[in-house]
C-alpha cells in the first residue's frame, strides 16, 4: 500500500490543506491538476475498506454495489467488510481488524458512534483516514458524509406521511436503534415539520420513540402491540429500512389498511407488494449503493491531498456539491432523496 502522508489526526488536516488539489470527474475517475505528482497510478496502491452495519442487510447489499462500482471505475483496492448482523461490538471488531490489517482508509456507517468512538480513534492514530456516513455525531472521524440534511429528510417523510393520513390524526416514530444519530435525527425532523405544518396531527405521547431494532421481524411486533394499545394511533414514521415494511405487515393483519399509514426509508423491489396494496401510499430512499461510493471517493480525495471543501464533488450523482452543514466544518451534506411509490417502484432497477 502507499505510504501514508500523516500520522495523527492533526498532521493528516495540516497535510489535506497543504497539498494539491486533484478534482473527480463523473464517475469517480481522479484527474490530476497541473503539476500535481498525485497520478492515479499513484493512487491504485490504497487499500480502502467501508464497513457497513451488517453485510447482510439488504441495504448494504446494494451499498456493496457502489463500493465495487469505485473500484472498477478507479482501479484503487476498495472492498467491503461489516459484522454478520448490526451489533455495535462486531462492528468494532472489523474495524480493530482493518487496522491490524494497516488499511490505508476506513469508510464507516456507525451502529453506535459512542460505541466507535475508542476504536475510530485508535484507526485516526495509526494514520488511517477514517471517514462515515449516517454519523453525524461520530468524533473520531475527519469528515461524515450526508446523503441529505437530516432534518429536512425527516421533514420529507413526514409530508408523505401527513398525505396519506389526510393530514390529521396521532402518530408516533419508530427509529432502527435509539443510539442511531441519523434514526433519530429524521425522527426529530418528522416531529418538527409536523408542528409546523400540519396543525391537527399529534404525536402519542405516551410512546413518541419506538425502536425496531433494525429487525423487520421486531417492528412488525412493536407496530401490531402499538395499534392494539393505542387505537388512535392513524400513522407511524419509520427510518430503518425494515420498519414501514414491518409496520405495514401490522397493518394488513389487523384489518387496517387505509385507515392507519405509514411513510419512511425501504429499498423499492423489497416493497413492492406492499406499495401496490396500498399499505403504505410511498417510502422515502437514497440510494445507498451512491452513499458507499462517495465514501470510497472522499477518502481517496483525503489520502491524495485534495482540500475538503464546500462545493466538493464526490462523482455521483446526489453528491457532486457537498456542502457542510451549518455550523460544522465535518459533516457534509447532498441532496440525494426520493420517493417511491406504485407508480415509479419498477424504475429504480433494485
Amino acid at each position: 500500500m502507499k505510504q501514508r502522508r500523516w500520522t495523527t489526526v492533526a498532521v493528516g488536516l495540516a497535510a489535506v490543506l497543504s497539498l494539491g488539489l486533484t478534482a473527480c470527474t463523473p464517475g469517480g475517475q481522479a484527474n490530476t491538476n497541473e503539476g500535481s505528482s498525485n497520478t492515479g497510478e499513484a493512487s491504485g496502491d490504497y487499500t480502502i475498506a467501508i464497513v457497513p452495519k451488517d453485510a447482510t442487510n439488504p441495504w448494504f447489499v446494494r451499498m456493496e454495489e457502489g463500493v465495487k462500482q469505485y473500484a472498477a471505475d478507479t482501479g484503487l483496492n476498495v472492498y467491503q467488510k461489516g459484522p454478520a448482523e448490526t451489533d455495535a461490538t462486531m462492528q468494532a471488531q472489523v474495524i480493530q481488524d482493518l487496522i491490524a490489517q494497516g488499511v490505508d482508509a476506513i469508510g464507516v456507517v456507525p451502529v453506535d458512534p459512542g460505541a466507535l468512538e475508542t476504536v475510530l480513534k485508535q484507526a485516526l492514530d495509526a494514520g488511517i483516514v477514517v471517514v462515515t456516513h449516517e454519523g453525524a455525531s461520530q468524533e473520531n472521524t475527519m469528515y461524515d458524509i450526508e446523503a441529505f440534511n437530516n432534518s429536512d429528510y425527516g421533514a420529507f417523510i413526514m409530508d408523505n406521511l401527513a398525505e396519506a393520513m389526510g393530514e390529521e390524526g396521532v402518530y408516533t416514530t419508530m427509529v432502527g436503534h435509539v443510539t442511531n444519530a441519523s434514526h433519530n435525527e429524521w425522527a426529530d425532523g418528522a416531529v418538527e415539520r409536523a408542528k409546523e405544518a400540519y396543525p391537527n396531527m399529534t404525536l402519542l405521547e405516551a410512546e413518541p420513540r419506538v425502536e425496531s431494532q433494525d429487525d423487520g421481524e421486531v417492528a412488525y411486533q412493536a407496530a401490531k402491540e402499538l395499534l392494539k394499545k393505542y387505537p388512535e394511533i392513524t400513522g407511524i414514521v419509520g427510518t430503518s429500512s425494515f420498519d414501514a415494511p414491518g409496520v405495514a405487515r401490522a397493518i394488513e393483519e389487523l384489518g387496517l389498511a387505509g385507515k392507519v399509514f405509514a411513510s419512511g426509508t425501504g429499498m423499492p423491489a423489497a416493497n413492492k407488494s406492499i406499495l401496490e396494496k396500498g399499505l403504505v401510499k410511498s417510502l422515502t430512499l437514497w440510494d445507498p449503493a451512491d452513499a458507499g461510493y462517495a465514501l470510497a471517493s472522499l477518502a481517496t480525495k483525503i489520502l491524495d491531498g485534495e482540500t475538503v471543501e464546500n462545493g466538493i464533488d464526490l462523482g455521483v450523482a446526489g453528491y457532486e456539491d457537498m456542502q457542510f452543514a451549518e455550523g460544522s466544518d465535518k459533516i457534509l451534506e447532498g441532496s440525494g432523496w426520493v420517493v417511491i411509490n406504485k407508480d415509479n417502484v419498477n424504475d429504480f432497477g433494485f
